[in-house]
């Protein structure tokens, strides 16, 4: 691709894909220019550096997301889909809870979820401070229950990096892990259970039972 041909959406669209696949380890300006057909010079001329890209790139997924209408008279329904979108999100792009982690993300795209969030909210009758905390609460529980998507994808990364065979060292860890736990008698008992032959995995339901308990506290009265 010429240089001057170049723009800086292909070069978001380019870098998404390179993130799905590599993680954050993994973008170089050198890397994407690469998989552009360019030399790494010719992404300077839209990018001032990684970390810049990183926002963008960011921000953009931050777009995905879906704003639902906002509805006073269900807003738990409105926050669960809201929720469930960035959660989707995050599983979807993992290496986005490595920049959350390591870059202070902001931008339009960003904005756009945090102000409809906030909205969910105070539009159902929620002081400006109880919103805050409402939907700082959504968020980190969001991000808490995406954490394991992006540990599986970061130690499948590693793993496949160092030449080594991915299923086995999964295999192995859990039966290291099993081991561990076989000592203690609640954690024995769930050794055979599906949420125990997986890594990083809870038992089935429990994003959604969790996050129906978090709204319904947020506001216990008309629950």
């Amino acid at each position: 691709m010429p240089r001057d041909t170049l723009t800086l959406g292909t070069i978001v669209r380019t870098a998404v894909e390179l993130l799905d696949e590599e993680g954050l380890e993994g973008l170089n300006m050198r890397s994407l220019g690469k998989r552009l057909g360019v030399a790494a010079t010719a992404v300077y001329w839209h990018v001032a550096n990684k970390d810049d890209l990183v926002l963008l790139v960011a921000d953009a997924v931050w777009r995905e997301v879906g704003l639902p209408p906002l509805d006073p008279a269900d807003w738990r329904g409105t926050a669960t889909a809201m929720a469930d979108g960035l959660y989707a999100t995050l599983v979807r792009h993992p290496w986005l809870i490595q920049a959350i982690s390591s870059h202070l993300l902001y931008g339009t795209g960003k904005a756009r979820f945090d102000d409809h969030l906030l909205g969910v909210f105070e539009s159902a009758g929620f002081a400006p401070e109880e919103a805050d905390r409402a939907a700082g609460a959504v968020v980190t529980y969001v991000l808490g229950n995406a954490l394991g998507a992006s540990a599986t994808a970061s130690l499948t990364r590693k793993v496949r990096r160092a030449g080594g065979d991915g299923e086995e060292r999964f295999r192995q860890t859990l039966a290291q892990a099993a081991e561990a736990a076989a000592g203690f008698p609640r954690l024995r008992a769930r050794l055979g259970t599906s949420a125990a032959q997986e890594y990083a995995a809870a038992p089935d339901g429990s994003y959604a039972a969790g996050l129906r308990a978090l709204l319904a506290g947020l506001r216990p009265e008309d629950a």
